[in-house]
């Protein structure tokens, strides 16, 4: 039988489609874990309730589950919200690696886009302005650091 344990520990290995620098886990969209026998039940917080990569996020999920000898019961959790807060330490830290800035922490405090608040993360210079409202994907912006002078993604504060 699976415990709770071996499906964290395997969903940490589950990408996420849109920024596959971080986990799932990292990126805090798993909500909850429940092992009933053979059967993984598994909260997916999405990040925004229009994301298109939901079923590649619900697929790696079935897939590790899967590996563990278990069926999974992927719930998406619509009315529980993701914010940027549910990010890890380890997952912020592989984002600025990757040349994305996460927004800062703050609960419902919410970062204005065009507001300096946010560091570069190739300088940490907080001198940074909006380049573009959407990045790569919806939940992302794009970035200017006056100082380095490199763009940057910026994950939208939700």
């Amino acid at each position: 039988m699976v415990t709770e344990a071996q499906v964290w520990a395997a969903l940490e290995a589950v990408p996420d489609p849109e920024l596959p620098v971080v986990s799932l886990v990292e990126l805090g969209v798993i909500g909850r874990v429940a092992v009933e026998g053979e059967r993984v039940h598994v909260e997916l917080l999405p990040t925004f309730l229009g994301c298109p990569a939901l079923e590649a996020m619900r697929a790696g999920i079935e897939e590790r589950v899967r590996e563990l000898g278990a069926q999974a019961d992927v719930e998406v959790r619509r009315e529980d919200a993701w914010t940027s807060d549910r990010i890890s330490e380890a997952g912020r830290e592989k984002l600025r690696a990757a040349g994305i800035a996460p927004p800062p922490r703050g609960g419902a405090q919410l970062v204005q886009l065009s507001s300096s608040v946010l560091a570069c993360p190739h300088c940490g210079s907080r001198d940074t302005a909006l380049d573009n409202l959407f990045g790569a994907t919806p939940c992302r912006s794009q970035r200017y650091c006056r100082s380095c002078r490199q763009p940057f993604e910026q994950i939208k504060p939700l």
